[in-house]
């Protein structure tokens, strides 16, 4: 009897092939070692009983340079560098990634491409086909594309249901990205170096590097840095009279807002303290709402990463690449906040529902019916991100476990009800000097109960009656101050109590 057909499977890292193995065997699988680990087992592919190979690369298998004649700074004008032909090797011969999938390739009559699904993920798909003959040879049989978005048990059964072929012109144009990448930044690093030196003495012995993206970005960093150290504090003053009514204390806010002219500001003031008499010219109430976030994609997880837990760029990644590959949340790499029609949130959701600290709000939403998410930005990579599986902080750790708690957080307030409440404003006059108070009442917190952080504050109003006149207990002006915040760069005043950032300012002031 013929052996089954062997099938190879090719993920893009080791814990990555691991998951799909284990959930395409149900764990019933033998590990040997090679490069990277080989899983086998046994199973069903496209209707037909195989033997199933998975492994994995280690990133891109092959990186771009010049041939070794242009490898000499003195005998090449950079100029020349851009007509230049280029050349592919192996990214770590060390690690002997080509001739693994080569060999694990033998035999194989299928082949089937796990990588990540982006642009550089289809390269890496073809530098896989590349390496294992599916390319060259006809008869080694076809290769397939698995695009998936989490590796959860779910997700990769559907995968297999699904396969597709890679997408060439995807690979061709992180091939063009590459050649341009190596062409300007190599040209620009040795024109900028040879010419730098000898007139710093400071930089002779230096690299001046030129990257064709990493630059320019450090140029708006070190732009808005300038701005930043640059910003000359500007003061302004606020006019706020006080009353006193049914034995609260009411400070008003300022129609004007803010004066830069101090004269001017303080012959408001006096002429607020002279007459004294605040009349009620106006009474209204609104029912307003506040909207629950759209889906959550990778700048808004790393805004909230640095700002509210303390976490830099890289830290975040790399948390948030470990939940993923350990199958806890969707892949983090997006620029989408718009979800797919097909998303299923109902699965989502039960895969929470017993989890120990927010379980019951899960329950509630679905018993009581989830809502649909705003309208996002779909820009076709992957989906917002989510959680897959419930966690406890025990199982993950402190810092992986504030970063996966606020994944659930969002995306649970995505899906919940608008925060909803009665808005009740009251307007005076003094002297045509307009002041004012509002009031907020909450009827229903919505998405601010498992998001709490973006809730509104509750504040009740005595009542009054248009027409009625009151004596102000005591008028203030202010002296604020404007200064940047260090955190998101944005202006703010010591009126405030948070920048855009979310950051409370009082810790952020210039001296």
């Amino acid at each position: 009897m013929a052996p089954p057909p062997r099938v190879l499977m090719v993920a893009e890292k080791p814990s990555i092939a691991l998951s799909i193995a284990s959930a395409l065997s149900r764990g019933q699988m033998s590990t040997r070692k090679g490069s990277t680990d080989v899983h086998e087992f046994d199973g069903v592919f496209l209707g037909f009983n195989a033997h199933y190979k998975v492994t994995s690369v280690i990133g891109h298998v092959f990186s771009l340079d010049f041939p070794s004649t242009y490898q000499d700074w003195k005998a090449t004008n950079p100029l020349d560098l851009f007509e230049a032909p280029t050349v592919k090797s192996e990214t770590n011969p060390k690690a002997h990634i080509r001739k693994h999938l080569s060999q694990e390739a033998l035999g194989c009559g299928h082949l089937v491409l796990w990588l990540d699904c982006d642009r550089e993920g289809e390269n890496i798909c073809f530098e896989v086909i590349e390496c294992t003959g599916f390319g060259r040879n006809k008869d080694r049989g076809k290769f397939y594309r698995a695009r998936f978005s989490s590796i959860s048990e779910k997700d990769i059964l559907k995968c297999m249901d699904n396969l597709v072929e890679p997408n060439k012109d995807e690979s061709l144009a992180v091939d063009a990205r590459q050649e341009i990448d190596l062409k300007v930044g190599v040209a620009f690093t040795r024109f900028q170096t040879d010419y730098f030196q000898g007139r710093y003495g400071n930089l002779d012995a230096r690299v001046i590097s030129y990257g064709p993206c990493q630059t320019p970005t450090l140029g708006f960093c070190v732009q808005r840095y300038l701005q930043l150290m640059t910003f000359k504090p500007e003061k302004f003053w606020t006019l706020h009279p006080y009353l006193m009514h049914d034995g609260y204390e009411i400070q008003l806010e300022w129609e004007r807002q803010k004066l830069f002219d101090l004269d001017v500001a303080t012959m408001l003031h006096k002429l607020v303290v002279g007459d004294g008499i605040l009349e009620v010219t106006d009474i209204s109430e609104n029912q307003e709402s506040k909207s629950r976030p759209s889906g959550l994609n990778t700048v808004n997880l790393l805004k909230v990463a640095s700002s509210a837990l303390g976490f830099g760029p890289q830290t975040a990644m790399q948390l948030a690449e470990r939940l993923y590959t350990q199958g806890f949340i969707s892949y983090p790499r997006t620029e989408s906040t718009a979800y797919p029609a097909s998303f299923d949130f109902r699965s989502t959701l039960a895969a929470q529902a017993k989890n120990p600290t927010w379980g019951s709000y899960v329950e509630k939403l679905l018993v009581e019916g989830y809502h649909k998410p705003r309208s996002g930005t779909d820009a076709g990579d992957h989906p917002p991100i989510t959680p897959v599986n419930s966690a406890t902080e025990d199982a993950l750790g402190n810092d992986a476990w504030r970063l996966y708690q606020y994944v659930c957080q969002h995306f649970l307030g995505s899906i919940s009800p608008d925060l909803k409440f009665i808005r009740r404003k009251v307007k005076f006059a003094i002297r045509g000097e307009l002041f004012y108070c509002v009031g907020h009442r909450i009827t229903n917190k919505g998405f601010t109960s498992i998001m709490p952080w973006l809730a509104i504050n509750e504040k009740s109003l005595p009542q009054f009656t248009k027409g009625e006149k009151l004596k102000t207990s005591k008028v203030e002006l202010h002296q604020v101050l404007f200064c940047a915040c260090k955190t998101c760069f944005q202006l703010v005043c010591r009126s405030c109590i948070m920048s855009a950032c979310g950051v409370l300012i009082k810790t952020y002031f210039c001296p």
